[in-house]
């Protein structure tokens, strides 16, 4: 069984209660020795991802809570001579009305309009926070403290056997492994539960190898790049710039040591775009008929630099419609 615990002191996630961080000693919460995946224990009569639910590490009579996630399609396309395929409050928002939980969500200000209003139109009560987005996560964490559960997809790592779900449906629809895979990269729980979820289908003999993992950040907050094409030092001039691409506007990322050694591993680096490509690569992939957030184009603009080195099939994970970000 899939099972939790705290990547600082290894206190197992407790029986009682719902914390966010390690309740010994605050570090973050991860997975224990990976996600236990079976071809053979996959419901195919359960709606999308929650067929692999044998694999979430959630109690037997948790409740199956589903708005029709999962069987995401995978596009052909084509792009500088290589083949290619294709936000977290209002997601939250949604599931919580339809769980029937009462909920409030934490945003910077300057989150867009259209996610703002969607967010609302789930009946949560929203909470706007000037600064950036470091500031909102700071409130939240204030208001857990004081008793409110804090559901984080980057400090919660429950998230990462849904994530995985990903790395199953690319190898059933593709009939093979990818050659790589990109990935936007805020704090890092996207690409690494995608990583874990090849590792749980190699541990099964299902795949033989992994796919080489490609993190994309906006140069204006690339730590992680900085980190792992300059070394330590170069972290000192990393700030938490203005970026058109918001979902990975993070200047400390959670989940970053765990996901530079398992980028690192697969063969695989991290790529920063600069800003003024960032709009052009999320046109450019709307004239193929996807049409995405500035935080989803950053895959496009790093494919146009890196094809020649890439093994193929090469898959580009894309986030968030573009109606969020007009």
């Amino acid at each position: 069984m899939t099972t939790f615990a705290c990547r600082n002191c290894h206190r197992p996630y407790p029986e009682h209660g719902f914390p966010y961080r390690c309740p010994r000693c605050g570090g973050v919460l991860g997975l224990t020795e990976g996600i236990q995946f079976s071809r053979e224990q996959t419901e195919s009569e359960l709606p999308g991802l929650w067929r692999y639910r044998h694999s979430f590490g959630l109690p037997e009579d948790a409740p199956i809570v589903s708005l029709g996630e999962g069987d995401t399609p995978l596009v052909a396309g084509q792009g500088f001579g290589k083949d290619s395929s294709g936000n977290a409050g209002a997601s939250f928002a949604a599931y919580a009305a339809r769980a029937g939980i009462k909920a409030r969500v934490f945003v910077p200000s300057n989150a867009s309009g259209p996610k703002r209003l969607q967010i609302e139109a789930y009946g949560v009560e929203l909470v706007l926070i000037e600064g950036p987005r470091s500031q909102a996560a700071a409130a939240v964490q204030q208001a857990a403290e004081t008793g409110a559960v804090y559901a984080s997809h980057a400090y919660l790592p429950f998230g990462l056997p849904g994530i995985a779900t990903i790395a199953y449906e690319l190898v059933e629809q593709l009939g093979e492994t990818p050659g790589s895979v990109l990935a936007p990269v805020g704090h890092g729980s996207l690409l690494l539960g995608i990583a874990e979820g090849f590792s749980a289908l190699q541990a099964t003999g299902i795949i033989q190898n992994q796919p080489r993992l490609v993190g994309v950040q906006a140069r204006r907050c690339a730590p992680l790049w900085a980190l792992s094409t300059q070394g330590a030092a170069a972290l000192a001039w990393v700030i938490e710039g203005e970026t058109v691409a918001q979902g990975v506007r993070v200047r400390q990322p959670l989940r970053g040591d765990e996901l530079l050694a398992r980028v690192e591993s697969s063969g695989g680096r991290f790529v920063a775009v600069e800003e003024e490509r960032i709009l052009p690569a999320r046109d450019a992939l709307a004239l193929a008929g996807l049409f995405v957030e500035p935080t989803s184009a950053l895959v496009w603009a790093a494919l146009q630099d890196i094809a020649s080195e890439l093994a193929e099939p090469i898959v580009l994970i894309l986030t968030g419609s573009g109606l969020k970000a007009v």
